[in-house]
């Protein structure tokens, strides 16, 4: 009811909803090992911890958002490891059948596709074969992934030594490399290619369009990738924290930084509002249907569609320009 009025900030908001995901996954993570525990008659031959991905690691949840999640377990000393990775796997799909039972509430959807080798790899790993995977085998997209990795549930000791191991993967000595960084791009620009949905305009598409928040959220992570090991502030899972922390180490420019922040700001915004209206999620500003382009128009405080239309369109054209020039461009190898 707040937001519908108008009466709690969407930044508010994504603290709220990330704080309440978090002590809804730890809730049922602690009934998930006693269920678990329950049916061996004993206590588990491993530690688990859930961490942190995307949008709920940035702690940027908006409504209806999924929780982007990695399981690692860490096997006891003297424990059998197959059973110990069986017993954890057990507690991670114990885990995602409490968060889809019915109930009065919508259910928490949990989405573990960040996990290495996306969703062919192990739905949990052990803290060895992740530190084994990212010395070995770990691609650009998955260091930058890593960048909005935080370990925020479960055994405490086994957070602190998995944030140990990822942050020499996600804020390289000396960043990337030439290769990595044409890796990069041709990621980004596939995803604009391939990623958006047929028939849509891509310029209404507030997360993959240009100027939407994947652009923006690129923008930031590439300066991570590259600066990060060097300047503390972008040591951050936060988009604009770390667009912040650019800026005030010179590697951006605060005008560009500030067309960056209000386009993201703005189709976080619009998101919301269509979550609010339709009660279920989407990423494309309504356009056809009135009744419902005119409640989201209203509920963002405009006093016609078509300005809320001319408004999106223009921050997001502005930010596209600072994309092409800061990611696409000489200035994003600076």
């Amino acid at each position: 009811v707040h937001a519908l009025l108008g009466l709690l900030d969407d930044r508010v908001a994504a603290e709220a909803l990330t704080t309440l995901t978090t002590v809804t996954l730890d809730a049922a993570l602690r009934v998930a090992i006693e269920r678990i525990s329950a049916e061996r008659e004993g206590p588990l031959p491993t530690r688990f911890a859930i961490v942190a991905m995307g949008r709920y690691g940035g702690y940027e949840l908006g409504y209806g958002s999924d929780a982007d999640v990695m399981f690692v377990h860490d096997p006891l000393p003297g424990a059998d490891e197959r059973e110990a990775s069986s017993v954890a796997h057990a507690v991670a799909e114990e885990l995602r059948r409490l968060l889809a039972l019915p109930a009065p509430d919508p259910p928490l959807a949990i989405d573990p596709g960040l996990r290495p080798e996306g969703r062919q790899g192990p739905l949990v790993r052990t803290l060895d074969s992740y530190a084994s995977y990212y010395r070995r085998w770990s691609a650009p997209w998955e260091s930058q992934a890593l960048l909005r990795a935080v370990p925020l549930i479960g055994d405490e000791g086994l957070r602190e030594r998995f944030q140990a191991l990822i942050d020499p993967v996600r804020w390289p000595e000396n960043g990337i490399d030439e290769t990595a960084l044409r890796e990069i791009r041709r990621l980004k620009a596939r995803m604009e290619a391939e990623r958006l949905p047929r028939g849509v305009d891509r310029r209404l598409h507030t997360k993959l369009g240009p100027g939407g928040l994947s652009d923006v959220e690129w923008v930031a992570q590439l300066l991570q990738l590259q600066h990060a090991h060097d300047v503390p502030g972008l040591r951050t899972t936060r988009t604009l924290a770390a667009l912040d922390a650019a800026v005030e180490a010179d590697l951006l420019a605060p005008d560009d930084a500030e067309i960056l922040t209000d386009a993201w700001r703005m189709a976080t915004r619009i998101r919301n509002a269509i979550m609010l209206v339709r009660g279920r999620a989407s990423d494309l500003l309504p356009t056809e249907h009135h009744r419902e382009r005119s409640a989201v128009t209203r509920v963002l405080g405009y006093p016609a569609s078509g300005a809320l239309l001319e408004d999106y369109r223009r921050h997001a054209r502005h930010a596209r320009k600072v994309v092409e020039r800061v990611f696409y461009g000489d200035t994003a190898n600076t």
